[in-house]
């Protein structure tokens, strides 16, 4: 029972919360940058956002050039258009790549680094306040440390962290999310289910890790059978899931999962939460063959067994890409190379990970 709580973000939660309580921006500047893509004027969180901005007397700037998989190249253009403005607070609105895109903007705005030294780790405690507003149900990053960027020099993805980076203010409406292509609604639920259960797999899990990890599996399990069309309510709770996820990796960060998902993602496109459904499966099957007792709190948590967990993400997922042998020999070596191969309950051999990569995506063993 050694264990630390850090979570400092004001989660406000309800539909119209970004109009009814804006005032919980007043503190954070007096001009925001809003950090975001296209989707966030349609569906009504920008024109929200502004008008919550507006009734408090604060300026803003919008910055939506954010494309899927943020750049370094985005990030500086994004930095260089908050300093030409004078912007003093960031607002990220939409799913992962514009909040993952706010945070380091936010960070590096008031940390100088080259292009070289942004995946060196060891940022301080400074960056610009921040306030996310997510409009997918999947990323969590609006209660991380946490911002993912393609990572060009490693050819992946890469995170950077810092309790800088955690947002001041989280504001959860499921109206945002109302009109999300099933596409979209599957591949993020899948990565908040993934974060759940990742979560539940690391070393360093908690008590308060283990039960936001939890109920968000409770939550989510039975959603990700019906996301076709949901409804108002299971939209709202998908949401609210996500951010229990995201709680839950905010303390013990992802797996390796995370880690060889971003090799499909950076070399074939694969959306990140479809990634990880699509290799979760398989190793969820290699920790329970291994005994690692999380595997069954995750199933009583899903109220399944790992076959049919296993079963429900690979409907999810549909057919799968085509990725040669050779790569997912490739992957499996360069995933030993990745800071989570052992931080978990379960250390995989390069082996153990060749088998999750060609189980998953060429239906057969190593």
């Amino acid at each position: 029972m050694n264990f630390s709580v850090f979570l400092p973000t004001n989660v406000i939660v309800g539909r119209g919360c970004v109009r009814a309580r804006g005032a919980e921006l007043q503190p954070l500047g007096s001009h925001a940058l809003i950090v975001t893509g296209k989707s966030s004027r349609a569906n009504g969180a920008l024109a929200d956002l502004c008008a919550a901005l507006s009734k408090n007397q604060q300026r803003y700037t919008v910055f939506d050039r954010v494309t899927p998989n943020p750049t370094l190249a985005c990030v500086r253009e994004g930095i260089a258009l908050c300093k030409a403005v004078g912007a003093d607070f960031v607002v990220g609105v939409g799913g992962g790549s514009p909040m993952d895109a706010a945070k380091a903007i936010a960070i590096l705005a008031v940390e100088t680094r080259t292009d070289g030294e942004v995946f060196a780790g060891n940022y301080g405690a400074r960056a610009l306040p921040m306030a996310h507003i997510p409009t997918t149900a999947g990323t969590g990053s609006e209660v991380t440390p946490y911002a993912i960027l393609t990572n060009d020099f490693a050819r992946t993805k890469t995170s950077i962290t810092s309790p800088a980076l955690f947002p001041k203010l989280a504001f959860l409406d499921g109206a945002y999310c109302d009109d999300l292509p099933p596409r979209i609604t599957k591949n993020t639920a899948m990565d908040a289910f993934s974060h759940a259960a990742e979560s539940m797999l690391k070393q360093v899990s908690s008590p308060a890790s283990e039960m936001c990890a939890k109920e968000s599996l409770r939550i989510l399990y039975p959603l990700l059978k019906a996301l076709e069309r949901p409804a108002k309510e299971a939209r709202d709770a998908l949401l609210w899931a996500s951010c229990l996820a995201g709680m839950a990796i905010a303390q013990t960060g992802t797996t390796f999962v995370h880690g060889m998902g971003y090799f499909l993602t950076y070399d074939y496109g694969v959306d990140h939460g479809r990634a990880n459904g699509l290799l979760l499966g398989e190793t969820l099957r290699l920790f329970e063959e291994n005994g690692v007792p999380a595997v069954g709190e995750i199933c009583a948590a899903c109220g399944a067994s790992v076959g049919e967990i296993c079963a429900t993400l690979s409907d999810l997922c549909g057919a799968r890409e085509t990725v040669p042998r050779e790569k997912c020999a490739e992957y499996a070596a360069r995933a030993m190379q990745t800071k989570n191969i052992r931080a978990c309950k379960f250390a995989p051999t390069e082996e153990d990970i060749l088998r999750i990569f060609t189980k998953s995506l060429i239906g057969e063993e190593a």
